[in-house]
């Protein structure tokens, strides 16, 4: 019977475990890269390539947080309610700043920021035009919430007004005005001014109808005569959180605002 010749059948079985071994390898290397870090990627690259240098991180958009950065986007309803303490802090101690005091009130009910701009600081008597020390009030402010917007549904704006008579209340359509007209100016100063969106930001008049004060004599006129900010945290999963989440569609840094439609070319017949 005739013998079969040399012994090599078996030499496949090597190339075959050598290319396993290097899958293995190849996949234990996309997985470690799956949930690599930061810090452990460049010591990796640096590695292969003793000289690579790392690259600074571009991040688009007037050179703000990326949506990742947890202080720009917190995902933690614990998290948010630490950033409305530390907005809280931030406040009251701006407020006792010299020549502060008698202008800014802050205080914190229910989880919601109630921030009081005085009448005398703020605004012209029976007028709705800002004073000129009000702007740099207001721009103080406006530095404290860009920190803190990231946990912020909604600032309301609203316009207060004193009972300017002991015996009747005031004239409805110039009281209404007022209130109104002062709540919007200090909302034109934040949405110019400030990093929060448009869309969080909503402006009241309530005239004379939420005093905090007797409205007897000037000193108890002069409380009811303010603007205030009433800010509130946002509530992950609430539907006004799905709400503004899609109308801010905020992804970092300054959302982009909606475009102002074109005037029309000749008037409407």
């Amino acid at each position: 019977m005739a013998k079969r010749k040399g012994g090599g059948g078996a030499n496949w079985m090597d190339t075959y475990g050598d290319m396993v071994t290097l899958l293995l390898c190849f996949f234990v290397l996309l997985y470690s890269m799956s949930t690599i870090s930061e810090d452990k990627w460049k010591a990796l690259v640096q590695s292969f390539n003793p000289n690579a240098q790392p690259a600074a991180t571009v991040v688009e958009g007037n050179d703000g947080p990326s949506a990742d950065d947890p202080a720009e986007n917190p995902s933690d309803q614990l998290e948010i309610e630490s950033m409305m303490e530390e907005l809280m802090a931030a406040l009251q101690q701006y407020s006792k700043q010299d020549g502060l005091d008698s202008a800014i009130s802050v205080t914190m009910d229910g989880g919601r920021i109630y921030v009081e701009l005085m009448d005398k600081a703020m605004f012209y008597a029976d007028k709705a035009d800002m004073k000129p020390g009000a702007e740099e009030i207001l721009q103080g402010v406006c530095s404290i919430l860009d920190k803190s917007k990231g946990a912020i549904e909604v600032i309301q704006i609203r316009g207060h007004t004193a009972q300017g008579y002991d015996d009747r209340p005031n004239d409805v359509p110039f009281d209404r005005r007022l209130a109104s007209e002062r709540a919007t100016e200090v909302t034109i100063f934040l949405q110019e001014h400030s990093s929060i969106h448009p869309a969080r930001l909503e402006s009241v008049g309530m005239g004379q109808w939420h005093p905090i004060a007797n409205n007897k004599g000037e000193e108890g006129k002069a409380p009811n005569r303010r603007v205030e900010l009433v800010i509130s945290a946002k509530e992950i999963g609430s539907e006004l959180n799905q709400e503004l989440a899609k109308l801010t569609t905020e992804t970092g840094g300054t959302a982009q605002q909606p475009q102002a439609s074109p005037a029309p070319t000749q008037s409407p017949t």
